[in-house]
């Protein structure tokens, strides 16, 4: 019988896309290839990084995020006429933040993830994660300004449809059997960033209230999510390797870690651009953080014993039964990946569950 998540060995839950998806994906964007063939593409992938996870050991599997161009613009595609404008740049610097537009209101329509659980589900005696954004992704990035510049008069409008769409979907997930769902919410981590907050400034926002209305909004999602353990995400950008901020959790910890009602975090942890782990001296007994130690965005795998040293260190601050390790975030958060090979993938991920049988005899 598998325990409940997180488990000692996690992993955020995209994967690299194979060159023979990316592939199908151009011939299908040219027209050469109609959906049903694109379909097979994917699944036949899907089916392949189920069993590179399960070659590993990890207790929990994700179909890699092989049916999106990004982790998270298919999901509000599915909600509403939107689009996000992405900076470009290169990997392993600074990108300027995405920018959304929105063009109609946010419904749900049906199920976005039913079939990607069931056809995950049948695949892997692990616990199959589904993976979603998270529901203040969109004002983030625009704020009130692309709310009410053409789909909305009233922001509390467009709240209250976020909350009832993404209640919604976690509800359909647990009707289908999901288990297992990770938020992924990168506005939390950003916070701490003063450039990013003089941003959030500028355009009008209180970023500390900002902070309050993000966690109450995520709390109504939460508090109707029926029957399944969910994790939050937080990460500073990971598109392709750049990066969009820096700065500690200090910024948010007590409010995040004590208000949030969440059952754990997954954080971001590679770089000394996520500060320090004093922050986790802040999480409540009964809650739980995945460090994410192990790097997706450099091809060079991490020492055993410098992972060690680092979980010896957070474990000065929250106790290291509370504890788990995974990568600071996917491989791909969007379809072209980042830059490491597909070899860097699989030794990373090996390494997370081998430090994790080593640190806590299992994962």
């Amino acid at each position: 019988m598998l325990s409940l998540p997180p488990f000692r060995a996690e992993h955020i839950g995209s994967l690299l896309r194979p060159p023979e998806l990316l592939e199908a994906r151009r011939r299908f964007a040219r027209g050469e290839i109609d959906q049903t063939a694109l379909t097979a593409a994917e699944d036949r992938a899907i089916a392949d990084a189920v069993v590179l996870q399960q070659r590993i050991g990890l207790k929990v599997a994700t179909d890699g995020e092989f049916r999106r161009a990004s982790y998270h613009s298919y999901f509000y595609g599915e909600l509403a006429d939107m689009a996000f404008e992405a900076p470009s740049g290169a990997a392993g610097s600074r990108g300027a933040q995405p920018t959304a537009v929105l063009r109609s209101r946010v419904a749900w329509r049906g199920p976005i993830h039913g079939a990607d659980f069931a056809y995950l589900a049948a695949r892997t005696d692990a616990l199959p994660k589904i993976t979603i954004p998270g529901p203040c992704a969109l004002h983030f990035r625009g704020g009130d300004a692309a709310v009410t510049a053409r789909a909305y008069r009233d922001v509390d409008q467009f709240w209250d449809d976020i909350v009832a769409a993404f209640r919604s979907e976690l509800t359909a997930l647990a009707a289908a059997g999901c288990r297992y769902v990770q938020i992924d919410e990168t506005a939390f981590a950003k916070f701490g960033d003063p450039d990013v907050r003089a941003m959030l400034t500028a355009r009008g926002d209180d970023p500390n209230a900002l902070i309050d209305k993000y966690i109450a909004v995520t709390n109504r999602v939460l508090r109707e999510a029926p029957g399944m353990r969910i994790g939050m995400h937080l990460c500073r950008g990971n598109r392709g390797g750049q990066w969009h901020a820096e700065g500690s959790y200090e910024a948010v910890a007590d409010r995040l870690f004590n208000t949030l009602e969440i059952d754990f975090f997954l954080l971001e942890y590679d770089s000394p651009r996520a500060g320090d782990f004093s922050p986790l001296r802040l999480v409540p007994k009964h809650k739980s953080i995945v460090l994410g130690l192990v790097s997706t965005k450099a091809e060079t795998l991490e020492e055993m014993s410098a992972l060690k040293r680092r979980i010896e260190e957070a474990s000065r601050f929250i106790d290291l039964d509370r504890l788990a390790v995974s990568p600071q975030c996917g491989f791909a958060s969007v379809e072209t990946g980042n830059p490491v090979s597909a070899a860097a993938q699989e030794a990373k991920l090996a390494l997370v569950v081998e430090l994790a049988q080593e640190v806590w005899g299992t994962a």
